[in-house]
This record gives structure tokens, sequence and C-alpha cells, in this order.
């Protein structure tokens, strides 16, 4: 699904709830005599060197590299040591609202963002540098966000009212904004934007509100859009015809709302796309409905349309596919990409012959049914399930694939279809049928072959990181951050954070250290609860020490940019009793 606060039906049922909490918390923040929207900063920080001393030191979009691998060269947290692993600081950066944005770590600051909220926080310290405070220019505006993209010393996002915005990346000034879409039609901006060669790739979302998805290419410097693509065709474009009844594909779905990845020695673009509308009933808009549920492969230079995988023609299940694939070449010497979807698998594609190398699930399924029915239909992974808008990562010490994933299952009845501009209609209802909880999942990247799984406690839909330290870093919904042994899946730490994980976590190298940042309390998955308030975390090795030898931050105290920034979050107890991670049996299980 394209746009919510939660997946599925809960979130556009709560989306005036949420929309109204984000206007009220996001009031304005500035100074005295600052305008609204404009950035709030506390005095510039001392100028510290680059960390070049550890090869992949910084993580610099949002799955670390352009392919998507997500996977860290550093290593000096390993299993025989993290036990040691502690909390060195927190800021909250937001009241309460959604937090399922990745982070970006360049030249010592991490940059994130959530709704309305942009940061940019020194990554020793936690102490907020400056903060962007966006004001919608539109009634309808969208919470969700899921990431950034810094280059060239800017910063980029997409906002719930459908702009694409430029900030200075030193300050946090705006630089330029530009209308990409139509809220009044449902559309948004709420993907991570993905940063190449002088251009920004950006997606629409909004399917369940009859949106038209489409992704488009701008020139960084100034906004200029230089290309589109519909991921909804009509008339003489390729795949129009899969859409048998015609009028539907006006608003036809198709939104993309995670991110992207990109080939930068083919130029070629990997565009996940999600469900069409109406969700439920497909007899609305019978055919194969091209390109929904899709990896569409576009030339990055031109938009043009080089090839597609679809994986659930005539979907009626809002299998969308969200997360970023990854690109890899196995030891056959088959490019793989690689993707999970919200319809439960792990999918790999040949990219020189676009057949299907393997296909795992990794979570719970029921019986098939063909379609919803009036009396309804239990459904697994349903409306909620599967992987989200983080997907696998690549292991390239154990050549393995390693994916969260929601464990849910759904009722779902087929009902009437009423379109109306901006509103949201499933053409049925959907309701949860039983527990809700979450896995990890190790597979072979060549075979698919399930290596470990893990069961966790609540859904698993935070970035997953493997690093060359033998360590597989992820959280689950339950607020716990979690350690796993990559190669054996023998879970090392369950550290209670405070707040649900639902966005980025991340590694990178400073002054010879390795520091371990995520994102915790993301208040928006409504089927699932909400817990904590938005925050960064950052953990070390021997906390204290990290916290000792970290330059004092310019312009206030740790966690705090100025009077009119978020208050920090008290730090979490970091001894190494505080910390024990023993894995808790009856919340998590490992198989």
């Amino acid at each position: 699904m394209a746009m919510r606060s939660s997946i599925g039906t809960f979130a556009v049922l709560a989306a005036a709830t949420v929309c109204a909490l984000a206007a009220h918390i996001g009031a304005p923040l500035a100074a005295p005599g600052v305008a609204p929207g404009a950035p709030q900063r506390a005095a510039p920080a001392p100028a510290r060197p680059r960390s070049e001393a550890m090869v992949g030191a910084e993580w610099l979009t949002l799955n670390r590299s352009l392919d998507g691998d997500r996977f860290s060269p550093l290593k000096q947290i390993t299993p025989a040591n993290v036990a040691r692993l502690g909390e060195v600081c927190r800021v909250q950066i937001d009241g309460p609202t959604t937090f399922e944005a990745g982070l970006i770590v360049a030249d010592g600051t991490i940059y994130t963002d959530t709704g309305l909220a942009t940061v940019a926080l020194d990554a020793r310290t936690c102490a907020i540098r400056w903060k962007h405070q966006y004001t919608p220019q539109e009634a309808r505006y969208s919470p969700s966000n899921r990431g950034l993209a810094v280059m060239d010393g800017r910063v980029f996002r997409g906002t719930g009212d459908a702009r694409l915005i430029a900030l200075d990346a030193a300050t946090g000034r705006l630089l330029w904004t530009d209308v990409i879409g139509a809220p009044r039609l449902g559309e948004a901006a709420s993907a991570a934007p993905l940063a190449w060669n002088g251009t920004v790739y950006m997606g629409i979302s909004g399917s369940e509100l009859g949106a038209r998805g489409r992704v488009m290419a701008y020139d960084a410097a100034t906004g200029r859009e230089l290309w589109r693509f519909n991921t909804i065709p009509m008339g003489d474009e390729k795949g129009a015809d899969t859409w048998k009844r015609p009028e539907s594909a006006k608003t036809g779905g198709g939104g993309v709302w995670g991110a992207l990845s990109l080939d930068v020695t083919t130029g070629e673009l990997f565009v996940p796309v999600g469900n069409p509308w109406p969700d439920i009933d497909k007899a609305y808009r019978p055919g194969r409905n091209l390109f929904t549920d899709s990896i569409v492969v576009l030339d990055a230079r031109t938009g043009a349309l080089k090839w597609w995988y679809q994986t659930t023609p005539e979907d009626w299940q809002d299998q969308d596919l969200v997360a970023a694939p990854v690109l890899y070449r196995d030891s056959h010497v088959r490019d793989i990409v690689a993707f999970g979807g919200k319809d439960g698998y792990v999918t790999a594609v040949d990219r020189d012959t676009h057949q299907m190398v393997f296909r795992t699930p990794v979570t719970t399924f029921s019986a098939f049914h063909k379609s919803a029915t009036p009396a309804g239909v239990r459904i697994c992974p349903g409306y909620a399930g599967g992987v989200e808008w983080n997907g696998p990562a690549l292991d390239s010490v154990n050549h393995t694939l390693v994916t969260g994933a929601v464990d849910a299952c759904f009722i779902v009845k087929l009902g009437t279809t009423h379109y109306s501009p901006g509103q949201a209609s499933f053409g049925g209802t959907v309701v949860p049928a039983g527990p809700i909880t979450g896995w990890v999942t190790s597979l072979d990247s060549e075979t698919g072959q399930v290596r470990w799984r893990y069961h966790a406690e609540k859904p698993v839909i935070a970035g997953v990181t493997p690093t060359a330290g033998g360590i597989t870093l992820t959280g689950d919904d339950a607020g716990n951050f979690l350690v796993f042994e990559s190669r054996t899946g023998r879970l090392l730490r369950r550290i209670p954070t405070g707040g649900a994980l639902a966005g980025g976590v991340v590694t990178y190298g400073l002054d010879g250290r390795q520091y371990i940042a995520f994102a915790s309390g993301n208040v928006s998955r409504m089927a699932f609860g909400a817990l904590g308030l938005p925050s960064v975390v950052v953990m070390a090795l021997d906390p204290q020490l990290a916290r000792e030898a970290a330059p004092p931050a310019a312009g206030g105290a740790q966690g705090a940019a100025d009077s009119s920034a978020p208050a920090s979050v008290p730090p979490a107890p970091t001894t190494a009793a505080s910390f024990s991670g023993s894995p808790n049996p009856a919340a998590g299980q490992h198989l």
C-alpha cells in the first residue's frame, strides 16, 4: 500500500488523527523572530577531519550503497566483544508521529527525518546541529516518510503534500521546493529519494486513494524535472493493454512509497511498485494490471523502460513491492536482483534472462484463495504482512540475504468500490485475525535455502545490517534492538530501547571507533500498537569511554541544539550489566 502511517486499512482510518497530532506537535519550533519553516541550528560545530582511517566508515545512502546491499565492512564490533556494547547517547527529534526513515551518516553528521522535521545530528554526541521544520502547503498531508538523500552538500526529501525539497546540508537552509504531485488526488511523496550523478529520483505514492503512481528524475541543483515514468500505463504506453477496463487505469494505484536501487555500471534504476486500486475489488480493474507489484527497471538517464518483473498479477491482497531491491553477482556469474515483498517472499531474478532464480517464503502462509468473498476469507501474510519498506541485506562474507518480515493474517471481505478524489476506498474490508509477530530470516544468496530464522515477538520492519565483524543488526516493533551472530543466527544481544524500531539501523566509524545508530520510537502502526517517541540512539563498545573521547558539542547540551528544539530523552543506563542482552524465550524464538 502506498500512503499510510500504518499499513493496511488501519492507517487510512487513522490518518486524520495522526495528521492532527503531527500538525500539533509540529507547531512552530522556531525561536522568536525566526520564520516558520526556517532551520534551527546551534553554533557551528568545530571543524573535524573526515574519518577515512576505517574502510566503509560512512553510510552515504539509505541502504549504504546505491545497489542496496546494506553490508558494512566495519569489523570492530564482533560476537566476542558485543557484550560491551552500550548506549552512547540519544536524542528525541520530534513529538508523537511516524519514524520510519533511514539514517544517512556523512562527515560526522547523522541526517534523518520524520513527516515534518529534518535534522542533522553530531554522530558522536547526538547534539542537534540544525533542524528544519516543514510547514505543509496543502490541507491533505501524509505523515509518513521513509527517508532522505544527501549529495554534494545538499539534503533531499519528499513531503506528505507531494513536494520535493532541497536543504543546505551544513545549515538546514531551504534551497528549493518543487511541487511534484497533487494531494487533492491522494498523491504524496513519502518515499525516500535516491541521489546520483547530479540527479534526484523520486516516486509518488497514494495507491489506497486511487492515485496513479510514477517515478521522476530531477536536476539536483535546480529541482527541474528531467523525465517521468508512469507506473500505471495508459493509451499507447507499454502495458496499457493489461488494464482490460482502460478507464480503471486512471485511478490504478501503483504507488512508489519505499526506496530505489541503482546499478552504476549499467545506468539502470530499479523501482519497486505498489498495489493496484481498489485493493480488494479486482473485478473493478480486470487484467494483469501492469506495473503493479513489479520491479520496474528504467534507464536512469532517460527514464526509458528496459524490462520488468511482476510478482502478483491481478492482486487483491495488497502485495506491494516496497523495499529497495539488492543487486549482486553470484559465483555463477549471474547478475541477480533480489527483493522482498508484502507477498511474504524473497525473490531473486536473473537480470540477463529475467527468469526467477529462487522464491523463498519468509513468513506464515495460509490456504490460497482466488479472490475475496462477501462472507470473507482468511489470508496470510495479509494486508500488513510480509516484507515492508526495509528489504533483504546482502552479507557478502557468509553469502546470505537477511531480511525482516511481518507475520500477520487478516479476514478480507469483498464490498463495493466507490471512487472519490483523494478518499480511501478498498472495495471491501480488512480485519486482523490472530497475533501479529515478526521474523528475521537468513537465506543462501545463490539458492534461497534458509540458513537460519528467528521468531520475534513483534513485527520486524527496521533495516537489517550485516557487518564484516560477523554480526547482523536489526530491531523489532516491541522496541528491542537485536544483534545476531551472522553465520549461525545465534541471538547475541536483545536490548530494550523504549521505542518501536521501524526505520534505519546503520553503523559507521569515527576516530577509529565503530558506532551503531538506529531510529527508535515509531508512533504509526495502529494495527500493531506504538511505542516511544521518535529518537535517534547511538551505541558503541565501552560507551563511557566513547562519551569521554567525543569533543564537546558546540552551542548546547548533548542532544539539544537550542531551547526551541525537542528536549533530549534521558539516556538509558549504559553499564554492561544493564545491557545483558540475554534472549527472552517467551519473547523471541530462535529456530
